[in-house]
């Protein structure tokens, strides 16, 4: 007998999986069960092809994250779900990626639906035409374009949604977005990607959830820039109104760092992103420190997370998130702290703490969010942390 497990049965076994960690709407439910996964992977084994995995399906000659992937299917259900669409929605999706998520996205809106998927590059396009008409969804509307400009010609849009990550959102797409719509992005601020959940009111738009995650970065905004440190055993994510001194901060990474420590512990399983995520809505210095295995060995103090750590840089001075081991709590073992290097260190090591211990009181609380036109006058804007971008100024707040 053939005990080779059908895809049928690999493919409800992989949603059984995210819904033992994650309540989903009946309707993203049953697309997950019904979308056939396999045929937007071509030539993969189905058996990998549905496990909780991104694939890439285009690499990127020029760097380390591919140009396209298919993204994890739990993530794609978080999305979905924080998309919310129903029968009848027209829905834009900005990143085709293997055709999977408009297929998926097909199968929600129904019949009186429509969805049209973008993306800039023609192979990419290509690869989820083919898939698209190959698993039945021909109706579905595919476009090589520039996602940042949107399909006017098809909108106006209830839904939208991008599956690549934004480092600001651009007039175009918000106007092609109805009053009241939803659009459901990764929205890159800071150094980290949040799933966050836009309503627009106007011109505003207002967040009303936001989960992280991580996503390719969207062709076209480059306002993220990096700085290579350390013979490139070290390097500093920012945006580009941030003060970063490559030389200072060289320099200051080849003495020993100095450590300080807060009174807040956490548990092996315990997420701690909220700390960064409420750094983001207090403090303009913070950036994303990359450390490699090299850097460590060299003698960098090791942050708490190699490859993301939240860190706090000031011209040639930075102070980033560690964490060690301590008993004081059985239940919570590892205590946070931060390591600190160069003139403002101790100063930057001390807000961090203050963070931390902010976070330590509170670990579930979420800042409002809210995204307005870059011309919006400062008396016009609700009160909390401006964070100004090319298209638009995000603002932060706990009120």
């Amino acid at each position: 007998m053939n005990d080779t497990p059908t895809v049928d049965v690999l493919r409800n076994n992989l949603v059984d999986q995210i819904l033992a960690k994650r309540q989903l709407p009946p309707r993203v439910e049953q697309a997950m069960r019904t979308v056939r996964r396999e045929i937007h992977l071509p030539g993969l084994d189905p058996a990998t092809a549905y496990t909780d995995k991104a694939v890439t399906i285009k690499d990127n000659p020029n760097g380390p994250l591919a140009l396209s992937c298919a993204s994890v299917p739990s993530t794609v259900a978080m999305m979905l779900t924080q998309l919310d669409a129903q029968p009848g929605d027209h829905v834009l999706e900005i990143g085709a990626g293997t055709g999977y998520n408009a297929a998926l996205l097909a199968e929600i809106v129904g019949n009186d639906g429509e969805v049209t998927t973008l993306d800039i590059d023609s192979d990419v396009t290509l690869h989820a035409r083919t898939a698209l008409n190959n698993a039945g969804y021909e109706h579905v509307r595919v476009m090589e374009r520039d996602g940042l400009k949107g399909a006017p010609e098809y909108g106006p849009y209830t839904r939208m949604i991008g599956t690549v990550g934004f480092w600001d959102i651009p007039t175009a797409l918000r106007d092609q977005l109805v009053d009241g719509g939803r659009f459901v992005l990764p929205l890159r601020w800071r150094g980290q990607t949040r799933s966050v959940v836009l309503i627009r009111q106007g011109e505003t738009l207002l967040c009303q959830g936001m989960e992280l995650c991580g996503f390719v970065p969207i062709i076209g905004q480059d306002g993220e820039h990096t700085a290579e440190l350390a013979d490139g055993t070290v390097r500093i994510h920012y945006d580009q109104d941030q003060d970063i001194d490559a030389a200072g901060l060289n320099y200051a990474l080849a003495q020993p760092a100095t450590e300080s420590w807060s009174d807040v512990r956490v548990g092996n399983q315990e997420s701690f992103d909220g700390i960064w995520l409420r750094v983001t809505a207090f403090d303009d210095t913070v950036c994303r420190l990359e450390a490699t295995p090299a850097a460590v060995d060299k003698g960098l103090r090791r942050p708490v997370i190699l490859l993301r750590s939240p860190a706090l840089v000031s011209g040639g001075s930075l102070a980033y998130l560690i964490a060690k081991r301590d008993d004081g709590d059985p239940e919570r073992r590892s205590l946070l702290g931060a390591a600190y290097l160069g003139a403002d260190g101790a100063d930057l090591a001390k807000r961090l703490i203050a963070h931390i211990t902010a976070w330590g009181a509170d670990r579930t609380a979420v800042p409002h969010l809210a995204v307005h036109p870059s011309g919006t006058p400062h008396r016009d804007l609700p009160t909390g942390h401006v964070i100004d971008k090319v298209n638009s100024r995000i603002v932060l707040s706990f009120a």
